[in-house]
């Protein structure tokens, strides 16, 4: 997103910067006497050793940075900067089935995933609405987005073991949870939303595939048509012909990646705890933050009286310690 400005007639101003320029250069240019008395010559020698070429022209620098930062300030600059998403929507969908036992990933794959979860929590802003699904053979909301993270730090510690994974009901569970989506009718359409549907996201995790409930990639469809995007979490080792008889069913990757390409999210796998808050930590800087247009003449202003202070006191004290 490009730099614009809400005055851009000021940006003529900047047509001051290089006039001043030439004026400086014009003075440094005019010729000097080849001597000049000064009850001082002694003290003149001493401040001129302190100097060279560099710290002579720093201040004039400056001056002309500050200038030129002063111009660009009454312009009103407006830049896109990060900023909490707080118009999002975020649900995090938790596989409680019985393999996230396992304990190839130490304690076990579900307490992993609770320090995970939780380390994701503290690093999304505040602002930023967030809940809860938990899901085995069946999906259950234990919280509805929101900024009560109390609530889902109480709720992820309650995590328990479910029978069978239904990863296609708890990614629905979780999209209908999102602001403006609903589940399909019986013939499949979706009401049209009211306006403007707030930014969706589902984070989801499984360790397993799926062995009941709807589809998963029929749910994926629901969720692209209601415009979430879903991120999708692998734990476990993925399916080869050498572990399909793995304790628990083995992690279907397939699936996940699907999931996440159909709704423009990504796929991450992860085969340690320490990997697992790695990607816990990365999704909450990508859909915790936002780039939007903000005003950023005051920042501007702020860097010209700066620059133009260390203008002042550079000249005053190196190039011109003794005063004269």
């Amino acid at each position: 997103m490009p730099v614009t400005f809400i005055w851009p007639g000021f940006l003529w101003g900047l047509l001051l910067v290089p006039a001043v320029l030439a004026l400086y250069v014009r003075q440094l240019r005019r010729a000097l006497p080849a001597s000049l008395p000064h009850p001082v010559t002694p003290l003149v020698a001493i401040a001129a050793s302190h100097g060279n070429r560099f710290t002579r022209y720093l201040p004039a620098a400056l001056l002309l940075l500050a200038l030129t930062s002063a111009v660009v300030a009454v312009a009103r600059p407006v830049v896109p900067l990060p900023v909490p998403a707080d118009r999002s929507a975020i649900i995090l969908a938790i596989d409680s089935s019985g393999s996230m036992r396992s304990q190839d990933i130490l304690p076990t794959r579900l307490d992993a995933a609770k320090a995970a979860a939780k380390d994701f929590v503290a690093a999304l802003p505040n602002r930023v609405r967030l809940g809860l699904v938990m899901f085995g053979g069946y999906a259950l909301l234990l919280v509805p987005p929101g900024t009560d993270r109390p609530r889902i730090l109480e709720a992820v510690d309650g995590l328990g073991f479910v029978r069978r994974t239904a990863i296609g009901e708890g990614l629905l569970e979780a999209v209908v949870a999102l602001p403006e989506r609903s589940r399909p009718g019986l013939d499949g359409t979706l009401p049209a939303p009211s306006g403007p549907r707030p930014p969706g996201i589902v984070i989801l995790l499984s360790d397993g595939r799926s062995n009941t409930g709807i589809d998963p990639l029929e749910a994926a469809e629901i969720a692209r048509r209601q415009e979430v995007t879903v991120y999708t979490i692998g734990v476990g080792q993925p399916f080869t012909p050498d572990n399909v008889y793995t304790l628990g069913g083995s992690l279907d990757e397939y699936t996940l990646k699907e999931i996440a390409r159909l709704t423009g999210g990504t796929y991450h796998h992860a085969s340690s705890a320490e990997a697992l808050r790695g990607v816990y930590q990365k999704l909450a800087r990508t859909v915790g933050w936002e780039r939007r247009p903000q005003e950023a003449g005051a920042l501007a202003a702020a860097l010209a009286a700066v620059v133009l202070l260390a203008a002042l006191a550079f000249s005053r004290l190196v190039t011109h310690p003794l005063g004269v």
